[in-house]
């Protein structure tokens, strides 16, 4: 049964593991993306968050998942090259996932669980819905997928303080 975060791995882009434990003390947002959606712009949003606040110890992990609309049809090299060339991502992103249903990835059941959403729902409603973490790997806000990462920077700024 997991406790944190950190008791998840995860695969980037490149195909490989990662164990979030290697984000230990650090504030993360983890976000399931998608390349063809109209919150997709929030790519420029993110970056500029983690831009600002990388060196102070936070980070951003996205998360593409074609299960809305098919929004993700791409694959980890498709994905790559668009948020590169589109946005300049500069922050960790992984391959695929899938967030709802029995066979969604087992971060985002926990998330899921950790942080319901609306109305006490544990189904994620969109792509860009966002999962604030404390530096102890604990979950600690669900943003919704219209909620913009500069909204968000106060929440982090605490953190970090």
């Amino acid at each position: 049964m997991a406790t944190s975060v950190y008791d998840f791995s995860v695969i980037n882009l490149k195909g490989q593991a990662v164990n979030l434990s290697e984000y230990k003390g650090k504030v993360l947002l983890v976000v399931n993306t998608a390349s063809k959606c109209g919150l997709t712009p929030q790519y420029e949003g993110l970056e500029k968050l983690y831009k600002e606040k990388n060196t102070q110890g936070f980070e951003i992990l996205g998360f593409p998942c074609n299960q809305f609309a098919g929004q993700e049809p791409g694959d980890s090299g498709d994905i790559s090259e668009f948020c590169q060339l589109n946005y300049g991502v500069s922050f960790p992103m992984f391959e695929k996932v899938k967030v709802n249903g029995d066979d969604a990835h087992s971060l985002f059941k926990y998330l899921r669980t950790e942080a319901r959403g609306l109305l006490g729902t544990e189904k994620i409603k969109w792509n860009f819905t966002k999962f604030l973490i404390g530096p102890d790997g604990t979950v600690l806000k669900r943003y919704a997928p219209t909620d913009k990462p500069a909204k968000i920077a106060k929440d982090i700024e605490k953190l970090l303080a």
